[in-house]
Order: structure tokens, then sequence, then C-alpha cells
């Protein structure tokens, strides 16, 4: 399902982005695994998440829709996981593959993953290697690939893991699998990563101890502990957010403000960034709702300058770092965003379908090593190119947006994985100006 954009003449309005992925994720799977009736409120309906309701379903958890974003969820206890009876496809999130094989792990049952083509290409061994310590099989396609066959352990062994690369997936799986394992599972971060699933395991009743090492972290969580139902409110995707902002940067004249963002101080790198770079992006009326930050953003158009990223920056903005890039195609001068080896194992490689994606638009962009160094046009590029996108939801919407501030109208091959993370994106930005054919 093809897409065209053409240069809208200013974006406005007030608008709320979906529910946040990674918690609603998170959310789906910690009311499955605790004892009673679960409300969830502004929950993701994005294929990706609804991937997920399936999987707790299989597993035995009893998952309703009451309405638009309200879901209930009575879980089947930890440790009281049924056995499916077929296979689980996870559609094309790796976020969910790889936290499900953190509790698959850990429960005594067999079970079969898989995923769609973009999935299947996706690495799984950095979550096999770590959980086949505790005493779970995993056997998958060379290169660690899904499908993805699973024994878990009878008597899971807690895990003492460092972690080798920022991975918040890694982590969270195994702090799932030490759920339900016996003793204290130990993970040292060298760099923190997202906290959502520590944050809601203290909302769920367990315990979770975090201290600093070093500039990383030591998580800490007691094993075997009671789950209980705990009503959550899902805030709005700070990276969903993401593309509005920067839409709303680089088109003249646009002015917004978006309601309800989740502002996770380990998530909001990319907003840090855009400041840097002289972009207004100001934030209003923060509280606190199911354990996380949460705010309004008010953005105002204005002249973007080139940023040098720091590697360490990269976890707080893994998912960013495309429309990032669309930012930095309109700055004046060259910004080079460091250490971006991660972008190479997502939906696609997205190091090098960012660098294309601009390079089809009339921008300069290089890749040296794992930086991507991007040549602003110091106002609106030229535009007029086809993207390739190659199944990735992100790299679509920032196409698009791209589109919004171009010259020339902009034709994306593939929109229809938009709505893994993002359902009513074309919606929300024509609501807001853009211009779509």
């Amino acid at each position: 399902m093809t897409e065209e954009i053409s240069p809208a003449g200013g974006v406005h309005g007030v608008v709320s982005v979906p529910g946040d992925k990674s918690i609603s994720h998170r959310a789906l799977m910690f009311a499955a695994l605790a004892i009673g009736e679960t409300r969830i409120d502004g929950l993701l309906e994005g294929e990706d998440v609804l991937r997920t309701a399936n999987a707790m379903r299989a597993l035995g958890a009893l998952v309703t829709r009451d309405g638009p974003g309200v879901w209930r969820v009575t879980g089947a206890g930890l440790g009281g996981l049924r056995e499916p009876e077929d296979v689980l496809d996870m559609g094309n999130s790796g976020t969910a593959a790889r936290l499900l094989c953190g509790i698959l792990a850990s429960h005594p049952i067999f079970s079969v993953m898989t995923g769609d083509a973009s999935l299947r290409r996706r690495p799984m061994a950095r979550v096999m290697t770590p959980l086949s310590e505790t005493g779970a099989r995993f056997t998958a396609r060379d290169g660690g690939r899904l499908p993805l066959a699973i024994e878990g352990a009878v008597d899971a062994l807690p895990l003492d893991h460092r972690m080798t690369v920022a991975s918040a997936q890694v982590k969270s799986a195994i702090l799932l699998a030490g759920l339900n394992a016996r003793g204290t599972t130990r993970v040292e971060e060298p760099v923190p990563t997202r906290d959502h699933s520590e944050n809601m395991l203290r909302h769920f009743g367990a315990q979770v101890l975090v201290g600093a090492e070093g500039g990383g972290r030591v998580i800490e969580l007691a094993g075997q502990p009671t789950l209980r139902a705990a009503n959550i409110v899902v805030p709005g995707d700070a990276s969903s957010a993401a593309f509005p902002i920067v839409a709303a940067l680089t088109v003249a004249g646009s002015r917004i403000r978006i309601e309800g963002v989740g502002l996770n101080p380990l998530r909001t790198g990319l907003f840090a960034t855009l400041r840097e770079m002289g972009g207004s992006v100001a934030i209003a009326g923060t509280r606190t709702a199911g354990g996380e930050t949460v705010g309004d953003i008010d953005i105002v158009a204005g002249d973007l300058r080139a940023v040098d990223v720091p590697p360490a920056r990269a976890p707080s903005m893994i998912d960013e770092y495309p429309i990032l890039a669309v930012a930095c195609a309109h700055a004046r001068g060259s910004s080079r965003l460091r250490g971006l080896a991660e972008l190479r194992v997502k939906e696609s490689d997205r190091l090098a379908a960012t660098a294309a994606l601009l390079h089809a638009n009339g921008v300069g962009v290089a890749i040296e090593g794992d930086d991507l160094v991007i040549d602003g046009a110091g106002g609106a590029p030229r535009g007029g190119g086809v993207v390739a996108t190659h199944m990735d939801h992100r790299l679509a919407m920032s196409a698009l947006v791209l589109g919004a501030g171009t010259r020339e109208p902009v034709c994306v091959d593939d929109v229809a994985f938009i709505d893994t993370s993002f359902p009513g994106f074309v919606a929300l930005m024509t609501g807001l100006g853009c211009r779509f054919a």
C-alpha cells in the first residue's frame, strides 16, 4: 500500500498519540502472570500489541476488550501458564518475541514461536544464550532466528548476567525469567536502558532493587513473588510523539501540542537532542500515571542547527534515529549520529535504510562505521524520491514526515506496517494539516 505526501503549509492542533508500545506489551504480560483481574486503560491497539494479547490468551490468561483502549486481563498466576495448543505468531514485534522468551524459559511447558518475514530475520540469540542458563532449551534456525522451539525449565535457575549490549528487551527477558526462578536474579547493565519492566514489576508487587554501579545500574529481583492484579494507565508513546514533533519543528509556521505523553527519563533522549538543535520543545503539566511520568509537549517551528549525538545517548532514543535524521536533514550544517550498530538489527537494517531514505530525497548522507553523517539543507530538502521501507513502520512514518517539509512530494512504497505501532497515524497527521494522496 503506497502513500504520497505533499509539502504541508504548516501543522497545527492539539492531539494525543496512541499508548506506549513498550508499556502496553508489558502490561498484558505482567497482568497475565498476576492473580486477579487487571484493568488497562490506554492500551495501544496496534498489531504488535494485539499479538501479545493473543499470546497471553493462548497461555491461559483471560484477555478481553471493553472498549477503545480499555482491556481486562484475568491472570493465570505466576507458574500457572498452560502449554499453547498452536504456534505463537508474534507478527512483526521483536519486543513481544524477546520478552515472551523470558516468560516461557522459566515455565515447564513446550511452545513454538514464529513471526512475519521481517521478524524471522531478526536475531534472537541475544536472549536465547543467557536464558539457556535457566535450564530452558531453545531450538532455532541458523543464526538464532525464528521459528523457535522452547522447552521451559522445570525448576528454573536464577541468572546473574552482565549485559554486553544496551538492550531493554534482553534485560526484561532475563527479569521475566527470574520471576519464576528460585532465588535472586541479578542484571548488571553498563549503560542504563528504559526501566518500564522494573517499574511495572514493583506495580504488581515484586521486590526489585536498583543500584548505581559506575555509569550503569544493577537490578536485583527476588524470585517467585506473588504478583497481584493492579490497574494500569498507559501513557502516550514518546516514540510515536516523535513524528508529529519533528513535523512541527520542520514545517514553517507550525505549532502543536501533544497531550499525555510518557516522559520516562530513560526514553527522552530525542527531546534533549532536538533542544540542542535549537528546537522549541517545551514540557507542561507533568504528572504521574501508572508509575510513569506523563506530560504535555508544546512544539513551535523554527530553524534547526546540526548536532553531534554521543553513542551513550542511544539507549534513550534507539527507536527515534530515523525521525531524528529527518530533523537533521533540515538543519544548518553537518550532523553526526554516533554508535548506531544496534540499528542494523531492527525491523530492517535501519542504519542503511535511513541513509537510503535521505539520499533518495536529495539529502547528503554517509555511513562511517556505525555513525550516520547528514549534511543538512539549512531549510527544506528537495524531496521527490521514492522510499523503500523494508516492512519497517518507523521508516515509513519518518519518510512521510520528511515529505511534509520537502519542496517536492515524497512517495513511500509501503505504509501498511504503520499500524503495528501507530494506528491512525495518517488520520492524525492529516488532521494537523498534512496532505496525503
